[in-house]
């Protein structure tokens, strides 16, 4: 039997000091990295990303990462890293089209990680993402 992986679920919120309020205070989640535009929070050991989308409807929005705009809202899983290069290998011989292509986000930095986006056939978008060091999932900047 496999060790079951944390997820990873990311969606938009119009005010981010509501969503720590919300989150941190009334649910007790831990809170990890943030910025002016997004906030990590530990939901019972699964990752979820409240990011700031002021003009969010129903469709989808994206917000810049490391170079990159992230749909929002998306979801995933958090995989090891030899099941991360497996699944990316996979996805790319099949054709499907990556939103982003698999590489390193955050390379040399508190957390480093693997990720990649693609959709369903609905439209819905897909974050896979693995860390070479799992503590690295919820690490702070220490500065």
């Amino acid at each position: 039997m496999s060790t079951l992986r944390p997820f990873h679920l990311a969606f938009p919120v119009h005010d981010l000091s509501a969503a720590r309020a919300f989150y941190g205070g009334v649910l007790g989640c831990a809170e990890g990295r943030s910025s002016a535009r997004w906030i990590d929070f530990d939901l019972f050991g699964h990752q979820i990303v409240a990011h700031l989308a002021e003009t969010a409807t129903r469709l989808a929005a994206s917000n810049p990462v490391d170079g990159h705009a992230v749909p929002v809202p998306h979801f995933g899983v958090v995989l090891t890293m030899a099941d991360w290069q497996a699944l990316a290998r996979r996805v790319e011989a099949v054709g499907i089209a990556f939103g982003i292509y698999p590489h390193i986000r955050f390379k040399g930095e508190i957390g480093e990680q693997a990720t990649m986006f693609f959709c369903d056939p609905s439209g819905n978008a897909l974050e896979f993402k693995a860390f070479a060091d799992d503590a690295m999932l919820f690490a702070k900047d220490p500065t």
